[in-house]
């Protein structure tokens, strides 16, 4: 199964232009997005979920045409938006019926196999009788790839899922995604890189309304090999380096200095140590050379 992007452009009324001639090609697997918050991700995720037009391009999800056939698309199209809504006092379990009825299964037998197979993945079979107004934020992001497990979908589309989480449902949300994402197209759309680099076997980072980059996490950080170098230095110097080197990111040491990463196809000076590239350091390199090209 195959995701076919093709020149899709969206400009909002206000002038921004959230989409610009974003053509790509996703396969199955866990794809994610990564990008800045405003990077046009939410946009391009709602464009492949039909919930809008784009001004230009077009789309395909193997020979379903995305935006002429919404209603082909729809049927095979799982989506958890990065705001999933108000639950009413119903168990995991009644609600998880309901959406299957919406769904049109009638059949209870087929069902009840349905809902307690979504409940099982998502690993909330032990509290399916409690209220999902009273699970906790990682248990309702569970709960929603739940209901759109419901009708088998191809396609899986989730925004923004881990933003919030505390590191344990985190964990436990990306275990679900993991399990599912092995027989389906699950896009990822996520501005924290250590998801991708934990859960994703292909990616791309977007900024701008743009597609920068499209590789697997190893040939990204490969790519840089050789290039990342690191270096101690009091707070006080991190401009006067920022003048002078690449820096593309600092951290602070447990004694309050910071340690700051430099991109730079030779070793800037003999003050800096070489370092193995790290998917974070692909992210700020990559928006880093798209701001050093808008700026030119």
């Amino acid at each position: 199964m195959k995701l076919s992007l093709s020149n899709i452009s969206k400009t909002y009324k206000n002038g921004v232009k959230a989409l610009d001639d974003v053509s790509i090609e996703i396969e199955s697997g866990m794809f994610g997005l990564l990008g800045p918050n405003g990077a046009g991700k939410s946009t391009l995720m709602r464009t492949i979920a039909t919930l809008q037009a784009p001004d230009t391009g077009t789309a395909y999800l193997d020979d379903i045409d995305i935006l002429n056939d919404k209603n082909s698309l729809r049927e095979v199209l799982g989506y958890l938006p990065q705001s999933f809504g108000v639950y009413p006092k119903m168990s995991a379990e009644d609600l998880l019926h309901y959406f299957a009825r919406l769904k049109g299964i009638a059949d209870k037998n087929q069902r009840t196999q349905m809902v307690n197979t979504a409940l099982e993945v998502t690993n909330l079979l032990e509290v399916r009788r409690k209220s999902v107004a009273g699970y906790s934020g990682g248990m309702k992001q569970r709960f929603g790839i739940a209901q759109l497990l419901l009708n088998d979908p191809k396609l899986i589309i989730v925004d923004e899922p881990t933003a919030g989480l505390d590191p344990s449902e985190r964990h436990r949300f990306l275990n679900v995604l993991r399990e599912i994402g092995t027989n389906h197209i699950v896009i990822f759309s996520t501005h924290i890189v250590d998801d991708v680099k934990e859960l994703c076997t292909d990616m791309s980072i977007m900024n701008g309304g743009r597609i920068l980059s499209h590789h697997t996490p190893e040939q990204a950080v490969s790519a840089l090999e050789g290039q990342m170098w690191t270096k101690n230095i009091e707070r006080d110097a991190l401009e006067e380096h920022e003048a002078k080197f690449n820096v593309i990111s600092s951290s602070f040491n447990q004694d309050n200095t910071l340690n700051i990463r430099v991109h730079d196809n030779q070793k800037p000076d003999d003050s800096f140590e070489a370092k193995s590239p790290e998917l974070e350091d692909v992210y700020f390199v990559t928006l880093r050379e798209e701001k050093e090209v808008v700026a030119a």
